[in-house]
């Protein structure tokens, strides 16, 4: 679906754009794929790899309306992966990311209507889930905006939907690096914030792959999550590091010790297909859609009454030589 087409992918130097891109490459023979992101250094980076004819590389900040307005001409599709992202950073500069992950958010919806974009799908976080942080509030904002965006578009073709799922294994940023980091400067201890913290899990290609997935799906307005296992951090320590001892240092501003997706009173509004769910619109927009049956005719049914989706009710656990395993591969 994407050959022959515009792409523009929002905080595209991330590990998120790097891979989407990757993949994207490799698959399709897109006319344009776009690159927007403030880092020049990163972008300088990105530009020695990524030499494909089709790559542009787009200097610019979200929070800068008319700047995305510019980027976005004759773009079909965009992925909207700019964000700030770390919980405790957001507790203590509540305005910075708030101006990113809002402000930023109703700018690019406005820019992608403007400029007649075809879908746009945005990337949201479980902590957005009955948010208990910063982060996750401005996420939750983030996510109502996209899907009430359908409701403004009026004669535009514009459609936005958004992805939601866990923590990306080896992302910068996450637990993973950061054990990896301590293991090799020959530290005796690792740190873990609470023995009995759990997690969601999803590998970076894992995740490409359903938001690529999702620009088939959507109808607009959809809520996207897929299922994945979850994971004990002490699991994670061991898989890493068997004979290394531990230290609690208790958990950091703004987290949670369990992670959430879909809350009970997101799942009277959730659709369950055999490898994700869809948390539907509670307004209605631009005519009647089943979403039970998605753009690729998959077939889903109403989730149980209660039902909820967390990271330590989660039927599925990986398990310490899974994570063995999955640990050798990301490096």
């Amino acid at each position: 679906m994407f050959n022959g087409k515009s792409l523009l992918i929002t905080g595209g130097t991330g590990s998120f754009g790097k891979q989407f891109i990757r993949t994207l490459l490799s698959r399709y023979q897109p006319s344009r794929v776009v690159v927007f992101s403030r880092d020049e250094l990163k972008q300088f980076e990105m530009q020695q790899e990524f030499t494909a004819p089709c790559m542009r590389f787009f200097l610019g900040d979200v929070r800068d309306a008319e700047r995305l307005k510019q980027a976005m001409r004759g773009i079909d599709f965009v992925v909207h992966a700019a964000a700030l992202k770390q919980v405790p950073a957001a507790e203590y500069n509540p305005t910075e990311c708030i101006r990113t992950n809002v402000n930023g958010a109703e700018n690019l919806i406005n820019a992608a209507i403007e400029n007649g974009v075809q879908k746009v799908i945005a990337l949201s976080t479980d902590k957005a889930s009955s948010p208990v942080n910063l982060y996750g509030a401005t996420k939750l904002l983030s996510d109502k905006l996209f899907v009430a965006a359908n409701n403004i578009t009026g004669n535009h073709p514009t459609r936005f939907a958004v992805v939601r799922y866990g923590n990306v294994v080896g992302s910068r940023g996450s637990v993973v690096p950061f054990f990896r980091k301590l293991i090799a400067e020959g530290a005796t201890s690792l740190p873990i914030t609470d023995p009995l913290m759990t997690r969601f899990w999803i590998t970076l290609d894992q995740g490409v792959e359903f938001v690529m997935q999702g620009f088939a799906r959507m109808y607009g307005g959809e809520l996207f999550v897929p299922k994945i296992p979850s994971v004990r951090i002490v699991d994670l320590m061991s898989a890493m590091a068997p004979d290394m001892q531990r230290h609690t240092i208790g958990i950091r501003p703004g987290e949670k010790l369990h992670e959430m997706m879909i809350s009970r009173d997101d799942s009277l509004h959730t659709i369950e297909f055999d490898d994700h769910y869809v948390i539907t619109p509670s307004i209605q927009f631009h005519g009647q859609v089943d979403y039970a049956k998605n753009g690729k005719g998959e077939a889903g049914q109403l989730a149980p009454q209660g039902f909820k989706y967390t990271s330590d009710t989660n039927q599925h656990f990986l398990t310490i030589d899974e994570l063995r395993i999955l640990d050798r591969q990301i490096k």
